[in-house]
């Protein structure tokens, strides 16, 4: 989860959160709590221990539970729609008619199999045709257009610096494995992935009539491609620094610099029209600049037609989907293949996702939970001015701009005010790796002609049935899908207490992502400005490198540990999140209550609720990735790491010294 006028306290104690209480008779029992456990000393395990060892992760998934494994039966719901569309007599142009004769075409394995690889046959020769660097590039310009992503990394929004006006970005590419580090670490897991990943590779070309011999050669030509370009990559680590990763360019001094890549042609292959770009990491396209001339053409037809391979082979058929989940899954455990029916959902979510969304939404999700989260997120926001105005690190003039941003937030509910356009889209029941090219086109189109043009600040960047929640900081943006309205986030049958430690929490979080190292470099308008006393902020680095240091020392799989600058962001988040959605849930008339349900206090529901929402089990294969690359903690310490530093959670569970989650007053740390 990632990436809102100004009230007194004394409104805070009004009525006007009490509103948006649900009646403590409306209760979910709860479940999945090992009662052997001690709470003090791992709360995730002790709320969450007999549903661990009972939970089953189905063979075609890397893990289960809530978050986005929740979206597993998410993808059941969307399938049960997609099913029932397809089967039916839909309008010609409906976007009825599009879904279903996507996923229909989709599901027409038959046909997809007669095919073999015969879709992507006049690519491949026009990569054989290649003469030199400049053909090149024309080439993977125009494979840019229908989704075919190789060496370029271009993508359109928001100019940080100007947040009203879209720009043509830059951003390093070219690898197949997931990220950088993978090519150059010599652990044993990671020695396995890289070779499942040139064995993929090697099998593709096999795929295509490629003698065995030849096919291990480009294979390892392509590999060794890659390692190159990942030599110059930023860590993800590097890649939090906002700063560093904005470099507005002139187009004209990009010329000069790099003739080989020659910009103008590139912008005007990709059909951009603009005199200045942000490239966001530009050792990467400096060392590109000198590939294209020092690797020989050849090598790079053996690059391209490994990227082309990869990108396709799950449009393709059968034995292409075999080799990509051979290596799929070594990367993350999972153990078979998902259904052809699981598949395809996810890719008309993917390809057409606005337009199932609105299948979706008339069918899942009532007005009444759009009314209520508006509540909800005016409550959260109220206790977070709270939180701010007793800050006792930041000084007057900080705050006043700190809660001038936070009552500038737009948010998003449920699902868009305007819908996609899907009218360019041509969708044929007969023609699965054409449909999925022109979805392709379609999103790039529309993607390309914001350039230079008003930022649209009522488009959504994820599909309104995904189990998910994010921050927008250049637009100063907090969204919550439908998706992720329901239980154990959301339940309108839950008391105040399951309600605001599952959705409250979310919010508060989602909140926070505009004032944690990355968000709080942003202003209220979403430009990168500085809106902080020098000293005020330097009291803040502090604090978030306390985070940093904190979440280094938790242990995920035997001696591998959290990542804590990665993490910092969204453990700074979890954090924050918790002590605003618990000063929000005491405003209500259950919050300020002791009475028990179930046992349990409304502060001990409160806090089992947390540690709900992100109760997931997964593979270790998978979380091996995860840890490496993700920048959310694991479902663990999202849970004991920000428990372990509130106060209160220690008072709803009289936590004493001797209790392993047990820190001295003096060390919790509180940023916000």
């Amino acid at each position: 989860m990632k990436r809102l006028i100004y009230f007194s306290l004394l409104l805070l104690m009004t009525g006007a959160c009490q509103r948006a209480s649900i009646p403590t008779k409306k209760r979910v029992v709860l479940t999945g709590i090992d009662p052997t456990k001690k709470p003090g000393d791992d709360f995730f395990t002790y709320a969450n221990g007999i549903w661990t060892d009972t939970a089953r992760i189905p063979d075609s998934q890397a893990g289960v539970g809530s978050y986005s494994f929740l979206n597993y039966p998410q993808r059941i719901r969307l399938q049960a729609i997609l099913d029932s569309i397809s089967a039916s007599q839909n309008s010609a142009g409906s976007i009825e008619q599009k879904v279903g004769d996507f996923y229909a075409s989709g599901m027409d394995t038959n046909a997809i199999n007669k095919r073999g690889y015969d879709p992507i046959n006049p690519l491949l020769a026009r990569i054989n045709a290649l003469t030199n660097a400049a053909s090149l590039m024309t080439l993977v310009a125009r494979e840019q257009k229908l989704g075919n992503r190789s060496i370029i990394g271009f993508s359109v929004g928001p100019d940080n610096r100007r947040s009203t006006v879209n720009i043509a970005q830059f951003s390093q590419t070219g690898i197949g494995l997931p990220e950088r580090d993978y090519y150059m670490r010599t652990d044993s897991s990671t020695v396995a992935i890289q070779k499942a990943y040139r064995d993929y590779l090697t099998r593709l070309f096999e795929l295509i009539g490629t003698d065995a011999t030849v096919a291990a050669k480009n294979a390892a030509v392509a590999y060794d491609i890659e390692k190159q370009m990942a030599t110059v990559h930023r860590t993800n680590i590097e890649r939090r620094d906002v700063k560093l990763n904005y470099n507005k360019l002139a187009v004209s001094d990009l010329s000069q610099k790099h003739p080989a890549i020659n910009w103008p042609a590139l912008l005007n292959d990709l059909g951009v029209q603009t005199d200045s770009v942000n490239v966001s990491q530009p050792a990467y396209y400096d060392k590109l600049n000198t590939m294209l001339t020092s690797v020989s053409i050849d090598d790079w037809k053996a690059y391209l037609k490994a990227r082309a391979l990869t990108n396709y082979a799950n449009y393709l058929s059968q034995p292409f989907v075999d080799a990509s989940f051979a290596y799929t899954r070594i990367l993350t455990g999972q153990a078979v293949k998902k259904t052809r029916a699981e598949e395809m959902t996810q890719a008309v979510d993917g390809s057409l996702g606005e337009a199932l969304a609105q299948l979706y939404v008339k069918k899942y999700f009532p007005d009444e939970a759009k009314k209520r989260m508006t509540v909800l997120v005016d409550n959260l926001k109220k206790a977070f001015e709270a939180r701010i105005n007793r800050l006792d690190w930041m000084s007057d003039s900080t705050k006043t701009r700190a809660k001038e941003k936070l009552y500038a937030f737009t948010e998003k509910i449920g699902y868009p005010d305007k819908w996609r356009d899907y009218s360019q889209v041509a969708v044929k029941r007969d023609a699965y790796f054409e449909n999925r090219l022109s979805a392709n086109r379609n999103d790039y189109l529309q993607g390309v002609a914001k350039v230079g043009k008003a930022v649209d600040r009522t488009e959504w960047h994820t599909t309104p049935p995904t189990v998910t929640a994010y921050n927008n900081p250049p637009l100063n943006e907090i969204v919550f899908p439908a998706g992720i309205l329901q239980p154990p986030y959301f339940d309108v049958n839950a008391d105040d207490a399951l309600n605001y430690g599952g959705i409250g929490m979310v919010i508060g979080h989602e909140i926070t992502h505009s004032f944690d190292d990355q968000g709080a470099q942003f202003d209220k308008y979403g430009n990168v400005t500085n809106w902080w006393t020098t000293a005020d902020y330097a009291k803040f680095k502090a604090r978030t490198q306390q985070v940093i240091d904190q979440y280094n020392g938790f242990t995920v799989l035997d001696s591998v540990h959290v990542k804590g600058a990665l993490t910092v962001g969204e453990n700074t988040a979890d954090i924050a999140g918790v002590a605003i959605a618990y000063d929000a849930f005491k405003l209500t008339e259950q919050g300020r209550s002791t009475e028990k349900l179930d046992g349990f206090t409304p502060d001990q529901r409160f806090f089992i609720s947390i540690a709900r929402i992100w109760r997931v089990k997964t593979r270790t294969a998978y979380m091996g990735m995860y840890v490496k690359t993700n920048p959310h903690s694991p479902a663990k310490w999202r849970v004991n790491g920000p428990l372990m530093n509130f106060t209160p959670f220690y008072n709803a569970f009289n936590l004493q010294p001797g209790d392993k989650m047990y820190k001295p007053l003096q060390d919790r740390i509180i940023v916000w």
